[in-house]
């Protein structure tokens, strides 16, 4: 792994939006490889410098919005995206095993290398890596 990773941000703290406002996902239902509702997108982790989003923040369990845990899913794992739902090649049972981030505990950088090898996708920083396609933000 690259030294300094470009820092991922929340979009919503970083207040950048998808370039098409029909693209942006946040709010929409989260389905597993399974078509079994997982949660919502609570919100995406973008790279400033790339432009580009790396992470969906998924929040999954709780009752009517409280108490729901949010679990960190690669945009990589996004097979299909539709008006209301976004279909993602996983089951509920691995996004809801997913390391937590606590940024007291772990680097940004090591939480990232944890995850994507959780998951088992080349990671954004890697050579070779190829962006999956969804939407710039600007």
């Amino acid at each position: 792994m690259t030294e300094g990773l470009a820092k991922l941000v929340r979009m919503s703290d970083a207040h950048e939006m998808v370039a098409d406002p029909a693209e942006d996902i946040r709010g929409r239902k989260v389905r597993d490889a399974d078509d079994n509702d997982i949660g919502k997108v609570d919100d995406l982790l973008i790279d400033e410098a790339e432009h580009k989003v790396r992470l969906l923040r998924v929040e999954h369990g709780g009752i009517l919005g409280f108490g729901a845990t949010p679990s960190f899913v690669p945009v990589d794992a996004i097979v299909r995206i539709t008006d209301d739902v976004v279909h993602i090649n996983e089951s509920s049972e691995r996004v809801a095993g997913a390391p937590p981030y606590d940024p007291e505990l772990v680097s940004q950088d090591k939480y990232y290398e944890e995850l994507y090898g959780y998951y088992g996708y080349p990671p954004f920083w890697g050579v070779g890596y190829v962006y999956p396609g969804y939407p710039f933000y600007r």
